[in-house]
């Protein structure tokens, strides 16, 4: 007899396995299914995010920022190391450890909440049933009350440079090099490519980026992104902006890179070559013909604002669905579909995601940047405030950035907040939460913020939005 859970969710990453949980709180019967498999060949819960991309890229970014810090910063705190020597196999070998102590976790925490924890490839079948294929074992038709997909993303691959494994990788091969580039090749200055740049860029190498936009971090304000190019280009990335990768050709001393900008045609050799120009939607064999499941012109699997498929009772969230590629993101997603599964009202504010690129110093923003609300035709104003003039920035030797505050001019509501500097990923949640309670400028004026923090800066560009900051020189 056919095996039967209330909600089947097919993928263990961030939004599958949050959402088997929420939905194993509300009493109802769970399977999470995946087939994630490392390079060990061991499989693991935690998908890409735990696995290949979040997590081991913050536990390298860390590791290689106390490198830079010794080398560079010590000094200045008055703190003598001598001689500094990176031992990249032990770097490598505590990232491998943070990772398996959190995929070790979500297998606990499913134990926990008696969740059937199924490690091998689920694909929905019609009626709201799942083939289940083990890693070892027979093929197994699961029946399912409510499905969620969760099937996630995976590295996007140029034609022109196919990955191999070797010289051509992904972001996940390029948090496993065993030896420091002598040259390093990305392609792309996304959030990928400019953290994997700064890492290995911190631990020796000479890396170039190649960016085809002409505009650097499209994406974030502009007075943000004018202060991050600065800061990455004085840290040694050199960036080149409307650069197109015409070719990539790997042989035995590394890859030779043709590219096109507005000099005409360019060509450079590298020892290996990262190509993170993005992400798509991992639905390969996800769903069998007679599912249900539609795809939208990018890949995506067709989704309304609550995350339901046209298939009743079935949901899809995470990177398989619109919206951005955050972990975060997915997160809330898994809890909305199981929230709403057991009957709850539930919604996700896509208004108010923060986005963090972890590198240093730190980015991160919510809500709209300037040009979006010009855009708007809404009237606006900002205020700003340099981390320069923060006494706790100072003491941490971390004066880089600013904090960006845009609101409307009618009724003062916050808009926007935007932040390049120390622990920027950190200080957004407060624009996150007066985004959601719909604050006004004033609102964050009036509240104390810890003398000394580095949260006086959001105080401070929120004062100075009204020509009232009290700690450096108003417009």
């Amino acid at each position: 007899m056919a095996r039967s859970f209330d909600v089947v969710v097919i993928g263990a990453g961030p939004a599958g396995y949050v959402g088997a949980i929420r939905a194993a709180q509300h009493g109802l019967s769970v399977a999470c299914i995946d087939e994630w498999q490392n390079r060990d060949g061991k499989n693991a819960f935690g998908g890409t995010c735990l696995n290949a991309g979040c997590i081991p890229s913050k536990a390298m970014l860390e590791s290689s920022e106390l490198l830079h810090k010794a080398q560079h910063e010590f000094k200045k705190h008055g703190i003598k190391t001598g001689g500094v020597e990176l031992d990249l196999a032990t770097m490598q070998k505590r990232r491998a450890v943070i990772v398996r102590q959190l995929t070790n976790g979500i297998a606990g925490l499913f134990k926990a909440n008696k969740i059937e924890g199924l490690v091998g490839h689920g694909k929905l079948l019609a009626g709201k049933n799942v083939e289940f294929t083990p890693v070892s074992g027979d093929v197994e038709i699961i029946t399912a009350k409510h499905v969620i997909l969760a099937s996630g993303s995976t590295p996007i691959e140029l034609p022109i440079a196919k990955f191999d494994g070797d010289k051509i990788i992904d972001s996940w091969d390029a948090l496993e090099l065993a030896e420091v580039p002598e040259r390093l090749g990305v392609v792309g200055a996304g959030v990928i490519g400019l953290e994997l740049g700064s890492v290995w860029a911190r631990l020796g190498a000479n890396v170039t980026v190649l960016e085809a936009m002409d505009e650097f971090l499209f994406m974030a304000d502009r007075d943000i992104a004018k202060v991050a190019a600065k800061d990455f280009r004085q840290q040694g990335l050199d960036i080149k902006l409307g650069a197109k990768v015409s070719s990539a050709k790997a042989g035995k001393k590394g890859v030779d890179v043709s590219y096109d900008d507005k000099d005409g045609s360019q060509s450079m050799q590298v020892d290996k070559l990262v190509v993170a120009v993005g992400r798509r939607p991992h639905t390969d064999n996800l769903f069998s013909d007679d599912a249900g499941i539609q795809l939208d012109e990018r890949g995506f699997i067709v989704v309304d604002d609550e995350c339901r498929t046209r298939v009743k009772g079935v949901y899809a969230v995470g990177d398989c669905v619109r919206g951005p590629m955050l972990a975060h993101k997915g997160s809330e997603e898994g809890v909305m579909a199981a929230d709403l599964i057991a009957g709850e009202m539930a919604e996700v504010n896509y208004d108010v995601i923060p986005s963090v690129i972890y590198t240093s110093p730190e980015i991160a923003w919510v809500g709209k940047n300037e040009a979006e609300v010009k855009a708007s035709g809404r009237a606006y104003k900002t205020g700003s405030f340099p981390f320069a003039a923060s006494g706790r920035a100072k003491a941490m030797e971390q004066t880089s950035g600013m904090v960006k505050v845009i609101s409307a001019e009618d009724d003062d509501e916050l808009l926007g907040m935007h932040i390049i500097g120390p622990m920027a990923g950190e200080l957004i949640s407060e624009a996150v939460l007066a985004l959601e309670f719909n604050a006004s400028t004033e609102d964050i004026q009036r509240t104390i913020h810890a003398h000394p923090s580095l949260a006086e800066a959001v105080h401070e560009a929120s004062l100075s939005v009204d020509n009232k900051a009290l700690n450096f020189p108003n417009k």
